[in-house]
């Protein structure tokens, strides 16, 4: 790891800090090798807001699987409106994305998990480890509220399959401090929320989760709980 006789040092500065403190200084640490990985979530909506707010030097950027729900588009488009900030845009492989659906079928995600997980492969990993190529830093809008899987992270890790640091502000925030930082700043939202969504992915993989459900259980909800992951964030 490039970075890491800084890291424990880099993780005791950041736990003092506040999130907007933490980004400028990370920003400024390593200028021009922070990255931040945005669905356009709550979460990843207050990120922004303090990345753009600042005008840090964050390149910020999506993942557009090209199979994401119009919510999500008008979302982006209202936050390209409010910030005047470009968002770059990773998309998946054509010829792969092509290869996968003349086999398979354009909703073989249902069929079994390892197709679901293939897919995921084309559509979001590979385009996210392009979008990592060269970077230092990783910012996401990880909450450990979101999924089990979540709940043994750090704020700052070491994240040894993109080999980059990951920096997770929101890790520990409640879903009411999300929300109340949202309406504080009036920042664009994904209008799904209101209507039940929580974890919002592609269209045909996502619902709204009803009364007394889990986080998670709108995403891949025919599939088991401990295999709702897409592979961007792998947890070790």
């Amino acid at each position: 790891m490039e970075h890491l006789e800084t890291f424990t040092e880099l993780s005791y500065q950041i736990d003092r800090l506040s999130m907007s403190e933490a980004l400028k200084l990370l920003s400024d640490k390593f200028p021009g090798e922070v990255v931040f990985s945005t669905s356009f979530s709550y979460e990843d909506q207050v990120i922004t807001y303090h990345i753009f707010s600042q005008q840090l030097s964050v390149k910020v950027f999506t993942l557009d699987t090209g199979r994401l729900f119009p919510e999500t588009y008008s979302v982006w488009s209202s936050t390209l409106e409010r910030y005047q900030q470009p968002i770059a845009v990773y998309y998946p492989d054509a010829k792969d994305i092509e290869s996968f659906v003349t086999q398979n079928g354009p909703n073989a995600f249902y069929e079994s998990t390892e197709l679901r997980q293939s897919c995921c492969q084309i559509r979001k990993v590979q385009p996210l480890k392009r979008a990592l190529n060269g970077q230092s830093v990783w910012i996401t809008g990880l909450r450990a509220e979101h999924s089990p899987n979540r709940s043994n992270l750090q704020v700052l890790e070491w994240d040894d399959t993109n080999q980059i640091i990951k920096f997770n502000p929101l890790l520990h925030w409640t879903t009411e401090e999300v929300k109340e930082c949202i309406n504080k700043y009036n920042i664009p939202y994904n209008s799904l929320h209101d209507r039940g969504f929580i974890s919002i992915g592609c269209a045909p993989c996502t619902r709204a989760v009803r009364e007394g459900e889990d986080f998670r259980a709108g995403r891949w909800w025919w599939e088991d709980k401990s295999k709702k992951e897409c592979g961007l964030h792998v947890h070790r």
